[in-house]
């Protein structure tokens, strides 16, 4: 049987029987309501969308509070809507994988329509325009990932796209910013509407990084003539354009093998994932851990879906961001980039694989509990221990969620400066000792092993993509695992680079702790594990 929305309407029956929930409201009449007039697009048609954030609305539509869904747009990979969304319906097969090894399905149904924002596709970007022109809309929101709202590149220059659109205006925009930009025109000729304009992605200030790009377009824009004055006047008023902040939290990994073979099994067809043009590994299902958070600034100035009733957090900016603290700088996204570095070495494929070994265990927790924990931003809405304790207890040992420390080891150059840099602040602000920070420096050293390419056992391995990799592993030319003498202070041209760690940590005794961890990795064959062992024993 295929997912679509006539079998979800003609055999609920079969579908039930399969174990699979379906949507609790009229399909048909929640995608015309939809198209008719939209209340929420949103940019970035991925998993974490499908996963959860459409889920969200999916819940509200089933309760009855809410009569239309979401209109969902993908920005960089068309394939994802033509080869995943389209021959669905805009349907998704939700599977959340449980703990203790049950599954759960659920057809989500609350996608009206599938869209690409390419500015060569004359008939999408009409259709963008109807939608953006409708005083229904109430937000767009966003899951393109930190690289999506970036228009420079590492040098500090704008990325060529970017000076095109500039130069170009407008009507020919590419950039996933310019084309938001430029559909914000478009609200602004139909009225000056309100909107809210929210970004979900998993990092820092989030609602800033998108208003800044999105005005850095704008503002070009009017200095070459395209826009007037009063374009940016709407952008910057607040009660008619908000860019509210947010923390989002689940873990999504790519479609795993056993969950396809669970699902065509029971003969549902067409699940197996395919590798679009543009190398996304995506399927007709999601593959999904249960815990989920996601915290957003109440900042709406056209109204919005009551998403405190699907399980939202809606507060204030200054709790959104002590909540993205806690999760990124302390309680999660630190214990994730130290094991996953550490597992790639280790030889490990599976983050829950690495919950059984004793010292990747007794790095994450003493870097979670007594690292981390005394000096955690506490949000009040959510408990930093209770937090850590089911990341620790639940949600990495899930031997059901197939997440690989080689996806969560991308970019890490990135992530070092929030995740590590922020703690080391911390402890300098408040006169705490820096040498008493074991796992920190043990994490930093790993991750600069790792971009050396060798495992522990001396074989060559992949690095994870990363826009620094290059030029890190260039200022690491010469060092060879298992020849420690290779070793002659070159860390100390990255360990001073503030833009990477947040602070020039030759300032401070980490540096030293960092090398001598890092030149104990060296020593050979098991060198990893033995320094790991011997520095949290």
């Amino acid at each position: 049987m295929k997912m679509s929305a006539r079998t979800i309407k003609q055999d609920p029956q079969a579908w039930e029987k399969l174990g699979v929930a379906l949507p609790k409201f009229d399909h048909e009449a929640m995608v015309a309501a939809t198209k008719a007039h939209p209340i929420w697009v949103h940019f970035g048609a991925g998993n974490i969308f499908r996963g959860f954030v459409a889920a969200l609305q999916q819940r509200l539509l089933n309760e009855g509070l809410a009569d239309r869904g979401i209109i969902a747009a993908d920005t960089f990979d068309y394939d994802i809507i033509d080869k995943i969304y389209t021959p669905f319906d805009c349907l998704t097969m939700n599977v959340t994988l449980n703990p203790d090894g049950t599954t759960s399905r659920e057809i989500i149904g609350s996608v009206a329509e599938g869209l690409k924002a390419d500015s060569a596709d004359a008939a999408q970007v009409a259709r963008f325009k109807e939608i953006f022109r409708d005083p229904s809309l109430q937000m767009i929101s966003f899951t393109i990932t930190e690289k999506g709202y970036a228009l420079y590149r590492p040098d500090g220059s704008l990325m060529p796209v970017v000076v095109a659109d500039m130069d170009e205006g407008p009507a020919k925009a590419r950039h996933a910013m310019s084309f938001v930009a430029a559909m914000l025109l478009e609200r602004y000729k139909a009225g000056a509407l309100p909107l809210a304009v929210v970004s979900m992605d998993n990092c820092s200030h989030n609602g800033e990084k998108l208003q800044s790009s999105v005005m850095t377009v704008a503002k070009a824009w009017l200095d070459k003539g395209f826009v007037g004055q009063d374009f940016i006047d709407y952008l910057e008023d607040e009660s008619k354009i908000a860019f509210p902040w947010s923390m989002i939290d689940k873990i999504t990994p790519r479609p795993h093998q056993m969950v396809q073979e669970s699902l065509e099994k029971d003969d549902i067809e067409d699940m197996a994932p395919i590798v679009t043009a543009k190398n996304t590994f995506i399927a007709a299902f999601v593959n999904a851990e249960r815990p989920q958070y996601l915290v957003i600034e109440d900042k709406f100035p056209n109204g919005r879906p009551p998403l405190e009733k699907a399980g939202v957090y809606l507060t204030d900016r200054d709790t959104v961001n002590k909540t993205e603290r806690m999760k990124v700088t302390t309680c999660l996204n630190p214990l994730h980039t130290a094991m996953s570095v550490y597992g790639c070495m280790l030889g490990y494929t599976l983050i829950c694989d690495e919950m059984k070994d004793d010292d990747i265990v007794a790095l994450i927790k003493r870097l979670g509990y007594q690292e981390g924990l005394p000096v955690v931003v506490d949000p009040k809405i959510l408990d930093p221990k209770a937090f850590i304790d089911e990341v620790v207890e639940q949600r990495l040992p899930n031997p059901f969620m197939p997440d690989a420390p080689q996806r969560i080891a991308t970019d890490t150059s990135q992530k070092v400066g929030i995740r590590f840099g922020e703690t080391i602040k911390s402890y300098i602000a408040e006169g705490r000792d820096l040498n008493s920070l074991v796992s920190i420096p043990l994490a930093l050293a790993g991750w600069l092993r790792y971009l050396l390419a060798e495992d522990d056992d001396g074989v060559a391995m992949d690095v994870s993509a990363d826009p620094l990799k290059d030029d890190l592993q260039a200022k690491l030319a010469g060092i060879e695992a298992g020849k420690p003498e290779t070793y002659h202070g070159q860390l100390k041209g990255i360990l001073n680079n503030a833009s990477i760690f947040g602070l020039d940590l030759t300032t401070t005794p980490l540096a030293d702790k960092i090398e001598q961890y890092f030149v104990a990795e060296l020593a050979g064959v098991g060198a990893v594990r033995k320094t790991l062992h011997d520095a949290l024993a």
